[in-house]
């Protein structure tokens, strides 16, 4: 949820928001119009439970004469409570369906627009010249990485099985995303999957995209997308000590999407499928210092692409492709030779406070008080990664070379095809 010290201070920065975004910009003002509804019925409740309080003490103090007339008045006035309490309970629930609606506020600078209007900010190494590219699934099929058919077999469509060594390259890449995680202060964390309506509301998932989540109806369970969600989870409703600065995790999890409209899409291959594996970064900081956390986390991304050794391109996505939570989000995209283009690899968001303050997160400040943290999020490797890997490292003769700093994980050098 957003600040409403914001709302009611700079309206017109969140009404810029919105617009910005292709939201509705009314919606501050119905926020506006609910908030001040809501503490005008808080104030009308009080005032009548006061007036309660004090008309109950004039009855054990009357005369046997006063007393009717008072246990009239008294009978009245919890009547009227009854009712200033229901509409107290009504204007509540309206203005938290207004705040909840609301996206975050964006950070100067994001770019306005839609899927198309990002923003390049750095492009690293040159895209290779490949005669005769290969994509990613006929490489893994010919080297006994990656079974499709299989997977269809077993689970349907958008399925797959990792064998042999593309199981060993994906656990490989992981184990550098962990290392690289820990070596900078991430607690590593194996996550639960399955988290509860209120973790995965407070995350902001549950909103326009709601579809592209599986739903458990007889547990009331959702299979999470991404461990950003059981990690901001994890410290809810808590108050954490940031003295020593932020807390940082790394989860490790499968992951589940539906992909609900993305009908034909990326239907070859492991590019856009319905279970893959993450490793995810998590962080929890003070509020001041959460654009210098992003830009580390960026950086740690950055670190893990130069280790698989393929171009890409860092771009600032614009505010329309923002995920309800996100105020700026990051994009690296590699190079895919046999698409010619980019396509994402990792994201990392700031959400400021949106996150925390759904989720109670907070921190002590220098006073003591408590305050709302912000929470950030960034992927340090994930399933889809093996795509780029495949193509950008593929040789004339159907071989590919593997990243040096995966060898030690993977055992070999070089992935050869199957005789």
């Amino acid at each position: 949820m957003i600040d409403l010290k914001v709302l009611r201070e700079n309206p017109d920065v969140v009404r810029a928001s919105q617009r910005a975004r292709g939201e509705d910009p009314g919606l501050v003002d119905a926020l506006a119009d609910a908030d001040t509804a809501r503490r005008a019925a808080i104030s009308a409740a009080d005032n009548l439970r006061a007036e309660q309080k004090a008309a109950s003490k004039l009855i054990g103090k009357a005369s046997p004469e006063e007393r009717p007339a008072l246990l009239a008045n008294a009978k009245e006035l919890a009547e009227k409570v009854k009712a200033a309490e229901a509409e107290q309970a009504a204007a509540e629930a309206a203005y938290a369906a207004a705040h909840m609606a609301i996206s975050n506020v964006i950070i100067d600078g994001v770019p306005a627009g839609g899927e198309d209007d990002f923003v390049v900010l750095d492009t690293v190494g040159e895209p290779p010249v490949i005669p005769d590219a290969k994509d990613h699934l006929e490489l893994g099929e010919a080297l006994g990485l990656i079974d499709m058919e299989r997977g269809a077999k077993v689970s349907g469509s958008r399925f797959y099985f990792l064998t042999g060594y593309g199981a060993l390259l994906q656990l490989g890449l992981f184990q550098l995303a962990v290392r690289t995680a820990t070596e900078n202060g991430f607690t590593l964390v194996v996550p639960p999957v399955l988290v509860r309506p209120e973790i995965m509301r407070g995350t902001g998932f549950l909103g326009a995209h709601a579809d592209e989540i599986y739903h458990l109806e007889e547990d009331d369970l959702y299979l999470v997308g991404t461990s950003e969600v059981p990690l901001a989870g994890f410290r809810s409703n808590e108050i954490l000590d940031l003295s020593d600065g932020p807390l940082r995790y790394a989860g490790w999890s499968s992951c589940f999407r539906r992909e609900a409209g993305s009908y034909g899409k990326d239907t070859r291959g492991i590019i856009r499928v319905h279970q893959f594996d993450k490793v995810e970064g998590f962080v929890y900081c003070r509020p001041e210092d959460a654009e210098a956390e992003h830009e580390r986390l960026l950086g740690w991304q950055r670190q893990m692409l130069a280790a698989i050794e393929v171009p890409y391109r860092v771009i600032d996505i614009a505010a329309g492709d923002l995920g309800s939570s996100a105020a700026r989000k990051y994009d690296c995209e590699a190079w895919v030779p046999t698409q010619q283009t980019y396509r994402e690899l990792t994201s990392t968001s700031n959400c400021t406070t949106f996150q925390a303050r759904r989720l109670s997160v907070r921190y002590r400040d220098e006073n003591g008080k408590p305050q709302t943290a912000a929470t950030l999020n960034g992927t340090l490797a994930t399933t889809r990664w093996l795509v780029a890997i495949l193509e950008n490292h593929q040789q004339p003769d159907g071989s590919v070379r593997v990243p040096e700093a995966l060898v030690p994980y993977v055992g070999t050098d070089v992935l050869r095809p199957k005789s």
